[in-house]
């Protein structure tokens, strides 16, 4: 199994259980409301929107939920949102790169600030992780029925996918970001129904930490910043065993 694509499976089974959490529905909601401020409320003509939609539909959002948050975010009342990121470096020197999604950029800095120093981890430059992570389209799917595997494979790669990986029931898909609209495109035409797609940083190389208190201290540090709802995503290089993805 390669390195990405490994990735990308630790991130499924590891977002299926942050969504056990109850915080999946608040970050999902605040990125439809991104989306709209960004680039209007009619997701024909907001292809943000449209993934913000997609992939709150691929969480069980109800309808209800996703059509209140563009009308709210649309009206006059709705939020200015900033997208602050910030390079920091969890317990025993893990990198970690935090996205937030913010209406007060002097808040999320303080919280997390206050969660890096009561944890163990501490701020980094800007610019000083960019040689760790790659910027990649990930894309999650559920293998459709009847569907030839080799031709499948073929036609993503054609469009631009770099890896596809069919791994217990999904078919995981990275490709370069610049691809990320060739693929959705793809599957949109072929009318396979996506579960998540987004732009993630995946690490290039990763880490496995077997000491069983290390793990520990950096996955609740991590925890902790992904419990705030300030925070979208957290990305890090850890390589999770099967025993870890159990414990959490």
């Amino acid at each position: 199994m390669s390195g990405h694509s490994k990735w990308s499976t630790i991130k499924r089974k590891k977002g299926a259980l942050d969504a056990k959490r109850g915080k999946i529905f608040t970050k999902l909601i605040k990125e439809v409301a991104v989306a709209v401020r960004e680039g209007g409320p009619d997701p024909e003509g907001n292809p943000r929107l449209r993934l913000a939609i997609q992939n709150a539909k691929g969480a069980n959002m109800p309808k209800d939920n996703i059509e209140r948050a563009i009308r709210k975010s649309a009206g006059a009342e709705g939020s200015d949102f900033y997208e602050p990121t910030y390079e920091a470096y969890a317990p025993h020197g893990i990198p970690i790169f935090i996205e937030c999604a913010t209406d007060n950029l002097n808040r999320t800095i303080a919280d997390v600030r206050a969660i890096l120093n009561k944890l163990g981890g501490s701020l980094g430059t800007n610019g000083s992780l960019e040689f760790i992570f790659d910027r990649k389209g990930v894309f999650t799917i559920k293998i459709p029925e009847n569907i030839n595997e080799d031709d499948f494979t073929l036609e993503l790669i054609d469009a631009g996918a770099e890896e596809v990986e069919f791994d217990d029931g999904y078919i995981n898909i990275i490709g370069a970001m610049e691809a990320f609209g060739n693929i959705q495109k793809l599957l949109d035409d072929m009318n396979v129904e996506v579960e998540t797609s987004e732009l993630q940083r995946i690490p290039k190389t990763r880490v496995l930490i077997e000491e069983a208190v290390h793990f520990q201290e950096v996955m609740k540090l991590i925890d902790a910043l992904e419990d705030n709802d300030d925070v979208q995503r957290v990305y890090h290089n850890i390589d999770f065993t099967e025993a870890q993805l159990e414990q959490l």
